[in-house]
């Protein structure tokens, strides 16, 4: 009796899973009949003793069931046209804001980015379109000064970071994997005005949980084209691999943030150091910044790689955004290749843990 009560509460389940099973009938013929009804795709051996215990069903069938009950571990949830979730054992992480651009909706629209969710998955540590500074958003990469040939073959220039006279769209999701990990490959063309493609850019992110529970976040960017030459330039305030909390800090708290480097370690709430006032803002491999959202402290650290191109220039605002850039030029023979790692947690870190962080990064 009490198996077929445990039964009778998967049957449901099951149903919906329509899963491919190939059972003994070792159950009541009531129970069985339940279950594999309207289900042509389930073959079943029939024997003149039957009987099935409840936790047979269980473990035959976890491969089966709905996503209620679906492996833990890191998922991706689409919404088409507009943006994709990463959701981990159901809660949200970080999403993919992908939609394409709309001349009628430019400025919402104009350059895929990356948000990265608060610690209960409920609104986002990151900052999107609107607020201070619009075109700053989230995990984002461009630069201000871009020349390159428009669709007449006239060198022209083009900037990517406030996306004036181009903007990027996205092209299309090359791959993206759950699991212990989350990986996700995109493809983002980077346009002129006039729709021509002038730098074609492989994206990928992977997001993973560390021990002590922070997200660490792997940035992978490939820039290529087919124009004879593309130059990249700006400056540390416009361009480059950057990071923007959530506008809330703009409006509320940015005189509580902080900033932690590896000169000087933790400097006071409130200050702030860029090039080119300040000299030794170059070539860092790493810097922490800590901001308060949602009532709740925020410690983000920026890694950087020696592989990527150098000298790199930093910036860094109370108001959450910080980052680095650098000068550049891509051929059909010689493409951009940079990678960056973000590890972010719900409290503090010292200049030694983010100096260890580092360490661990250029293995």
């Amino acid at each position: 009796m009490q198996d077929q009560f445990r039964l009778s509460s998967f049957v449901k389940i099951l149903k919906q899973g329509n899963p491919r099973l190939r059972l003994e009938k070792r159950a009541t013929p009531h129970l069985l009949n339940q279950l594999f009804d309207n289900n042509p795709r389930t073959t079943i051996m029939s024997n003149k003793t039957l009987s099935l215990s409840a936790s047979l069903i269980v473990i035959l069938c976890i491969n089966a069931m709905p996503s209620a009950f679906a492996e833990k571990g890191f998922s991706w949830k689409d919404e088409p046209g507009k943006h994709v979730d990463l959701q981990k054992d159901g809660k949200n992480i970080a999403r993919y804001v992908y939609e394409r651009m709309d001349p009628k909706d430019r400025e919402r629209t104009y350059k895929p980015f990356h948000h990265v969710y608060q610690s209960d998955g409920k609104e986002f540590l990151t900052k999107g379109p609107g607020g201070k500074f619009t075109h700053h958003r989230g995990i984002y990469f461009g630069f201000s000064k871009c020349t390159a040939q428009d669709k007449d073959g006239k060198k022209v220039g083009i900037d990517t970071w406030h996306c004036k006279r181009g903007y990027q769209t996205h092209e299309k999701i090359i791959s993206q994997e759950g699991g212990e990990k989350a990986v996700q490959k995109v493809e983002i063309a980077w346009r002129i005005d006039d729709g021509t493609v002038f730098a074609t850019e492989q994206r990928q992110l992977t997001f993973s949980h560390r021990e002590d529970g922070s997200l660490q976040v792997d940035f992978e960017s490939n820039l290529s084209t087919t124009q004879g030459k593309v130059d990249f330039d700006g400056d540390p305030q416009h361009a480059g691999f950057q990071f923007r909390a959530s506008n809330e800090v703009a409006s509320t708290t940015a005189k509580q943030t902080y900033y932690v480097r590896p000169n000087g370690g933790k400097d006071a709430e409130g200050k702030t150091k860029n090039w080119p006032g300040n000299k030794d803002m170059k070539d860092l491999l790493w810097k922490g910044q800590s901001i308060v959202v949602g009532g709740k402290r925020y410690f983000t650290v920026y890694l950087d790689h020696p592989s990527n191109p150098k000298p790199s220039f930093y910036s860094e605002r109370d108001y959450g955004r910080f980052g680095s850039y650098f000068k550049t030029e891509i051929t059909p023979s010689k493409s951009l290749s940079v990678k960056y790692r973000l590890v972010i947690k719900q409290g503090e870190r010292t200049a030694e843990e983010c100096a260890s962080l580092s360490k661990e990064f250029l293995k």
